[in-house]
């Protein structure tokens, strides 16, 4: 079922670590600029980060990084950012319970932009799957 690698675990905790970020940050939000809630966050992130990377002996010095490297970090970086804005702006005005799954409509979009530009295939019966999670959102997300 799953490869190995141990992915699927790391994964998962992804996935319960992001549940609670939206509830957590719906609660945190409460009159309180989504704006500056992401800033917030953001900082906490940072210091937290770096502790790990120090206390775990990975630090390395970033200038020895090739550019290719920097450009697509700094692309991904300034993608989670606008990520970050967007959803607490989302969660800041809708419920909590419909703005994650929209979000996860990011799902189909990896797939399909992994498609696109890296070159992976997915099978028709991952393909089924993805296409399952874009109508559950749209399923979630449009009221009658």
């Amino acid at each position: 079922m799953v490869s190995s690698g141990g992915w699927f675990y790391w994964a998962l905790l992804s996935a319960a670590f992001a549940a609670l970020t939206a509830i957590f940050a719906k609660v945190g939000i409460q009159g309180v600029d989504s704006d500056l809630a992401t800033l917030i966050r953001t900082a906490i992130i940072i210091v937290v980060l770096s502790a790990f990377v120090a206390y775990t002996g990975k630090w390395a010095n970033p200038l020895e990084l090739s550019p290719k490297t920097w450009l697509f970090l700094g692309l991904s970086g300034l993608a989670t950012g606008a990520s970050w804005v967007c959803y607490f702006r989302a969660l800041k005005i809708g419920d909590a319970s419909k703005v994650a799954p929209v979000d996860k409509l990011s799902l189909v979009l990896v797939a399909v932009f992994a498609f696109a530009f890296l070159g992976e295939r997915p099978s028709l019966r991952e393909w089924s799957g993805i296409a399952m999670v874009a109508g559950g959102v749209l399923l979630l997300a449009f009221k009658r």
